[in-house]
């Protein structure tokens, strides 16, 4: 495609850490590349302890513009600075759709597009990949930020949700109405991340040390308070203490592992739990693991589920978020509510004590999620929207943007 006929995207992401966001945004720049998308890819720096997942746009040769500015925390004089940065950026790039991820970014980057003035991109898109107006601060600086993102819809010319829940969530919220958004869910290269076969089960079970009768339990992610990781400890005792001969893998970091760790010798169940750090590489882990556990307090769209059903492992999460989008109840996994570390343990008992439904289980997933979460359809996807939008823009619009 001539470089004329190229569409221009610039693409805002607050960091690339852990999760599902940093690995969306990697995939889908490099997937519409070869769909006459030129983009540039803008992320800020991470917070301490995190881990980062820019080795995945490093792969796919998606070079990343940097603003240390930035980032997770809310900071007015660093949120000024990247805003302004940012807004230098648009002018002088000049994208014909300016996409934000996450909500630092989604407020930060669509700010930046208001202080651009005639050079404002004519198109505007945010995706929700969850939101932080419920539970996340208090009620005042929650009714504040809601504020905000009634907003900012206003001025937004596209809103995505990465799930149907995502998006119900914040009508009810009364960030705009339903017709305004768009579902998109998100897009992974599971095969790459992850074997659905039993390869590598016995290697990676001999590695750690799980015997290959006893049942494994997993948890992937970061530990932080939302993902009520304490849950996953309390819940696997109460596993231990009816009878399973189990054993705990906690696949991942974050500013509560010392405590965790802590946690796990006051609890009793130290000498059953592996605590083996962030990893790249998660496939080896997925096939050693018989199910995976997620008590969080709230998710956008769960990766490690979705990737533990790809492995064909079942899933035993909380009812929350995009997590019903992802594990369905009864077929392969179960949802339960969070705090309910009783019904967890319960659970993981019933899955630990029948390898057939676990198989049952783990294949239905595989089957449901390889297509529904397949990279090549959500380039489709966007692919589609900027279509759309693209054909809808104004020519008026254009002008403004000092075209």
């Amino acid at each position: 495609m001539p470089a004329s006929e190229r569409v221009k995207i610039l693409r805002v992401i607050a960091r690339l850490n852990m999760g599902g966001p940093a690995l969306h945004v990697a995939y889908l720049t490099a997937g519409l590349r070869k769909r006459g998308y030129d983009t540039t890819l803008v992320a800020g720096s991470l917070a301490r302890g995190e881990d980062s997942m820019a080795f995945v746009a490093d792969e796919r040769d998606v070079d990343v513009v940097r603003i240390d500015e930035l980032g997770r925390e809310i900071s007015p004089l660093r949120d000024l600075l990247a805003t302004l940065r940012l807004a230098r950026l648009i002018r002088r790039e000049r994208p014909d759709i300016l996409h934000t991820h996450t909500a630092k970014a989604g407020t930060v980057g669509r700010v930046a597009a208001l202080l651009a003035g005639r050079r404002k991109p004519p198109i505007v898109v945010h995706t929700f990949h969850g939101h932080v107006l419920r539970g996340y601060f208090g009620p005042v600086r929650s009714l504040l930020f809601r504020l905000l993102e009634r907003w900012l819809a206003r001025r937004t010319t596209a809103l995505i949700a990465v799930s149907p829940q995502v998006r119900d969530d914040l009508v009810t919220l009364r960030v705009a109405p339903a017709e305004r958004f768009a579902v998109i869910r998100l897009g992974i290269e599971l095969d790459e991340r992850v074997d659905g076969a039993q390869n590598g089960r016995r290697e990676s079970r001999r590695y750690l040390g799980i015997p290959p009768d006893r049942f494994a339990v997993g948890w992937i992610g970061r530990m932080t308070a939302v993902k009520r990781t304490d849950d996953v400890l309390v819940a696997f005792k109460q596993l231990r203490d009816g009878g399973v001969d189990a054993c705990l893998c906690m696949v991942g970091d974050g500013p509560d592992r010392v405590q965790l760790e802590r946690r796990a010798h006051e609890l009793g169940v130290v000498k059953d739990t592996l605590f083996l750090g962030y990893q790249e590489e998660v496939a080896p882990f997925y096939a050693a693991f018989d199910a995976l556990v997620l008590p969080s307090a709230n998710e956008g769209t769960p990766v490690s589920a979705i990737e533990a059903l790809a492995a064909g492992r079942p899933v035993v999460a909380t009812r929350v978020g995009g997590v019903p989008d992802v594990v369905q109840e009864g077929e392969d996994g179960f949802l339960v509510e969070p705090g309910a570390t009783e019904e967890l343990a319960e659970r993981l008992a019933r899955l630990a004590h029948d390898p057939k439904l676990r198989e049952r289980m783990g294949r239905a997933g595989r089957e449901r999620v390889l297509s529904r979460y397949a990279v090549e359809r959500l380039v489709d996807d966007i692919d589609r929207l900027y279509r759309q939008l693209l054909q809808s823009a104004k020519p008026a619009d254009h002008t403004e943007a000092g075209r």
